[in-house]
């Protein structure tokens, strides 16, 4: 696969229970502690340029090599239904939430959400969070057509990849709507979900939380019980501190 985070570690200890190796391909620019959590699984990591077209010319080049199989992170059924079932046991705990929120990148872990929260609970209302500075998915909806992300700039690394042919039309037909959060916003939910609910979350899980914080989403009438996925505690704290986040 080609994968800078969850899905990236999950195939890799997958891979390791089945006895079968597995071939990351990672940007060279993913955080350490996404490296070092993959490499700590036993996988092979592939190093590729920072964009989507390096992405899959590195994945393409593995399966000549190897003769693997792809499993692609976000735009494949299986990974969909997959990321799909956080919101079902979301929904097996809280049954009468309002409405779900989850963050966009690829799309999967959203359309997925839609598909597993409809299911159980077709009157729910679904909304999508993404970074201001990597808001195509915002913007695709607005225009009615996928619109592919383009020079994404956001502290919020694991929500860089543009929309997939299968993720879109989901996103499309299931949304109410997407909030967009600046890096700021970001990382004043992550200070809040640290300090309040004792958990330590990265900048792209934080982005949902960031969106029902905002006011836009304060004023929408009807949610007195939202549900957020938070996916994502791949945090490298000394990178935080230089940063000057902790």
């Amino acid at each position: 696969t080609h994968s800078s985070g969850n899905h990236a570690q999950a195939l890799a200890l997958a891979a390791r229970l089945r006895g079968i190796p597995a071939h990351i391909v990672m940007p060279s620019t993913a955080p350490a502690v996404k490296r070092a959590a993959v490499e700590g699984y036993g996988a092979r990591i592939v190093d590729c340029e920072p964009t989507l077209e390096a992405r899959e010319a590195a994945a393409r080049r593995v399966l000549q090599e190897t003769g693997a199989v792809f499993v692609h992170p976000y735009d494949y059924p299986p990974t969909i239904a997959g990321q799909g079932t956080a919101a079902l046991e979301l929904l097996e705990q809280v049954p009468d939430l309002d409405a779900v929120v989850a963050p966009v990148g690829g799309g999967g872990l959203m359309s997925g959400t839609c598909l597993a929260a409809r299911g159980r609970r077709p009157d729910i209302r679904l909304f999508g969070a993404e970074p201001a500075g990597a808001d195509d998915a915002r913007r695709s909806l607005a225009a009615g057509a996928r619109i592919p992300q383009t020079c994404p700039d956001t502290l919020a690394d694991g929500l860089l990849t543009s929309l997939g042919e299968l993720t879109w039309p989901v996103l499309r037909d299931h949304l109410e709507d997407i909030s967009t959060v600046t890096d700021e916003e970001i990382v004043r939910a992550m200070r809040l979900v640290w300090s309040r609910m004792k958990q330590l979350v990265e900048p792209s899980g934080a982005v949902p939380v960031a969106a029902v914080l905002t006011d836009g989403f304060r004023a929408l009438r009807g949610l007195s019980r939202v549900g957020v996925v938070i996916s994502g505690g791949n945090v490298d704290l000394g990178d935080l501190a230089r940063r000057g986040i902790l």
